[in-house]
């Protein structure tokens, strides 16, 4: 099957059609399918994937099979890579590139162990790589597809307007701006260094931090005239968020499982015989199904209810505690909806030719033998999941330090 004309989808369009598109933010942990597909059904127009490491996405079929999976309603998409090198992004982009409407170079994540490998806000240190990367994967693409990429403001906005201005002339498709410094995980957003990036190019540019809601989302664009805007925390807590509600409903929730079960069959006519999720399900980690839960429902739960929901270490336990307090549990998809939500197998045969070509012009074939970078996001809880264990009580977090 040819899937570029179920997926690729153009972005630049969508901002030329749309007064304000929406956008759901590339988040550790969290920006996987099933959940792209969950708010993709509360007006979502755009999703990012998680980062990914360039590197290790060339080298690693491992890599590759965890880190980016996808079905034929996940469109438009763009795939987020972290690298350092022209190799890297290009070979990696070259590899996705039928299976999405574009890439994305993070410039934007502030984490310690990011900055220790080169990436991230790190390269913002490096303005000339990141415009030749944008350039040379440009240049080496050829379909019609987006190169984009997310970067924090710096202390010096002027800085940040000519890093913009010259990823412009390289040839960027749009730009993501987080408002806030490298230094910064939480706190109010430097506006005016948004808005002043946006008068000072010409491509679409994105804003992102602090929105909980979508009135943040119109003002924030009123406020600097923004094409799009991106949210994280508030879609975690909220996924409706787009849709101008305040809370999750009842209805996501049921539609959140729905998604997850149905995520774990692999063909339809088994699934008749199914009635339950199996702890080790394929496609599906725990973390990802309860952790999503654990943020939905964070203002619909009691205190009391709510520690024992966070608690929750099981598939079985959790669907209880969901069928016993809402009377919600998995139900099966159509045939239709099955088929178009299915993982697709993804063929890389082949497309790890410019990779091997660009890489090969720097080094020798000794050196091309070279140690695979893997960061594994799903072995630990992270910090925002043990803020809601710990202070259930409160209705309020911030969330920038899980996204980029």
């Amino acid at each position: 099957m040819n899937y570029t004309e179920y997926i690729s989808k153009d972005i630049l369009q969508l901002f030329e059609e749309k007064k304000l598109v929406t956008v759901c933010a590339p988040m550790v942990r969290y920006s996987k399918l099933q959940f792209r597909t969950l708010v993709r059904e509360f007006n979502c127009d755009l999703c990012y994937t998680s980062m990914i490491l360039a590197d290790s996405f060339c080298q690693s079929a491992k890599a590759r099979n965890n880190e980016f999976t996808l079905n034929l309603s996940d469109s438009p998409l763009i795939v987020q890579f972290a690298a350092n090198t022209v190799y890297d992004f290009v070979g990696a982009a070259h590899m996705v590139s039928p299976y999405c409407s574009g890439v994305d170079l993070n410039c934007g994540c502030p984490q310690t162990w990011a900055k220790h490998m080169g990436i991230g806000c790190s390269m913002l240190n490096q303005p000339e790589l990141i415009s030749d990367i944008v350039k040379q994967c440009r240049n080496r693409i050829n379909k019609a597809f987006t190169v984009s990429v997310k970067l924090r403001i710096l202390k010096d906005i002027r800085k940040t307007v000519d890093i913009c201005k010259n990823l412009e002339k390289a040839g960027v498709s749009f730009l993501a701006v987080h408002a806030r410094t490298p230094s910064q995980q939480t706190g109010c957003i430097d506006v005016e260094g948004l808005k002043l990036v946006v008068e000072n190019v010409s491509c679409p540019v994105i804003g992102n931090g602090g929105i909980k809601n979508f009135r943040d989302c119109l003002k924030l664009q009123e406020n600097t005239n923004c094409k799009g805007v991106m949210a994280a925390n508030g879609l975690l807590t909220n996924p409706t968020l787009f849709t101008e509600t305040n809370c999750t409903s009842i209805e996501c929730v049921q539609n959140w499982l729905n998604i997850c079960y149905n995520s774990t069959i692999s063909d339809y006519e088994i699934s008749k015989t199914l009635f339950k999720i199996p702890e080790r399900p394929p496609n599906l980690t725990f973390q990802c199904f309860h952790h999503h839960l654990v943020f939905m429902l964070e203002k619909i739960l009691s205190k009391t209810k709510r520690r024992i929901f966070n608690s929750l270490q099981n598939f079985h336990d959790v669907l209880l505690f969901l069928d016993e307090n809402f009377n919600v549990k998995p139900e099966f998809y159509n045939y239709e909806v099955f088929n178009v939500r299915k993982n697709l197998d993804i063929d890389y045969t082949g497309r790890d030719e410019i990779y091997q070509k660009l890489k090969s012009e720097i080094y020798d074939k000794e050196e091309l033998i070279t140690s695979v970078q893997e960061y594994n996001y799903d072995d630990r809880d992270g910090i925002f999941f043990k803020t809601k264990v710990t202070r259930d009580d409160s209705l309020e977090f911030d969330l920038e330090n899980i996204f980029i």
